[in-house]
């Protein structure tokens, strides 16, 4: 991923009015960037183990390939 995001920062308290009536109170921002932030964390960490798979795979084959010269 080329554009990696950075973990969105909690709103201070005085942020929020605390009244309910903001649409979209800055919590909902907040919660939305956290939910993306999350997303791509999960799938940066998937892409991560495929390529360690594809690694240890990799090194078997060769392990199996030298054993055959043998």
């Amino acid at each position: 991923m080329t554009n990696q995001l950075e973990k969105p920062i909690p709103p201070s308290d005085d942020d929020c009015c605390g009244g309910g009536a903001c649409n979209p109170c800055v919590w909902d921002h907040y919660y939305a960037q956290l939910q993306k932030w999350r997303i791509q964390q999960a799938k940066i960490k998937e892409q991560e183990q495929e390529q360690e798979q594809e690694q240890e795979q990799e090194q078997e084959q060769e392990q199996e390939q030298e054993q055959e010269q043998e």
